[in-house]
């Protein structure tokens, strides 16, 4: 049996993948979930040269059953839970008078109540290991504007919902935070690009380059960079951060 298990979400590409591959350091195990098979292959090669033991389960956090299918494959295979990371969710970009119920209810499935389920199914196997939590949230929370209503809507439901965690997590012994990520350069952020380019009515190129000016930073995040910080709010040395908010956002957000 593994001495340290970690389960990752969205850890196909993007954060998720940086943090899986960052996380193989430390941990022996480490379990890469996400909808893209082939991606998590790739993930998974990376995690094993790194030196931990991964484990790949293809799956989509959206369908309640599915979290059932995580959790326990991964207690069956290793038979223990020491973090997890919660980095799945891709949160529809779409203007507030124009974004469906059915787009809310999507965005919502995956990135709040996939996360929310996920939480609640390990935290018994987290309790056992005194284990930690990680929730992703985004700098919109902080930010809300009516063309990206539900990608602010929907991070800063999640940074409340980690800080609920956080306070049962007291009395449990597992360390809940979120983390706030600013522009970081990912297939998720290319997507903003190319629909912040056609607000402004420039070319993705003139886009790329204008908006860390605009938003008051030097450059764009790596997902290395955020996958450092995750790997280090799952650390001993982090252990008594818990209920907190960390931004990681090279300064775009000024307000105290």
């Amino acid at each position: 049996m593994l001495k340290s298990v970690a389960i990752v979400t969205g850890a196909s590409q993007g954060i998720g993948r940086a943090t899986s591959i960052r996380l193989a350091r430390d941990f022996e195990g480490v379990v890469l979930a996400a909808r893209q098979e082939d991606e998590l292959k790739e993930t998974a090669a990376a995690v094993k040269s790194a030196g931990a033991e991964p484990l790949i389960r293809a799956l989509d956090l959206r369908e309640p059953q599915s979290v059932e299918t995580l959790v326990q494959g991964t207690l069956d295979r290793f038979g223990r839970i020491d973090a997890l990371l919660n980095i799945a969710g891709a949160v529809p970009q779409i203007d507030l008078f124009e974004m469906t119920d059915a787009q809310w209810e999507d965005g919502l499935a995956l990135k709040l109540h996939g996360a929310r389920r996920l939480t609640i199914r390990a935290w018994d196997a987290l309790k056992a290991s005194r284990g930690a939590v990680v929730l992703i949230s985004g700098s919109a929370a902080l930010d809300p504007k009516p063309g990206f209503a539900a990608v602010a809507t929907i991070n800063a439901a999640i940074i409340a919902l980690a800080k609920a965690f956080a306070e049962q997590g007291i009395q449990d012994g597992v360390q809940v935070n979120s983390v706030v990520p600013g522009a970081v350069m990912t297939g998720r952020r290319r997507s903003f690009l190319n629909h912040w380019a056609q607000e402004h009515g420039m070319s993705v190129e003139e886009a790329t380059k204008q908006f860390p000016e605009k938003a008051g930073i030097a450059r764009y995040g790596e997902p290395e960079e955020i996958a450092g910080l995750m790997a280090y709010l799952v650390s001993k040395e982090a252990r008594w951060l818990t209920g907190a908010s960390v931004r990681m956002d090279g300064g775009e957000v000024k307000g105290i």
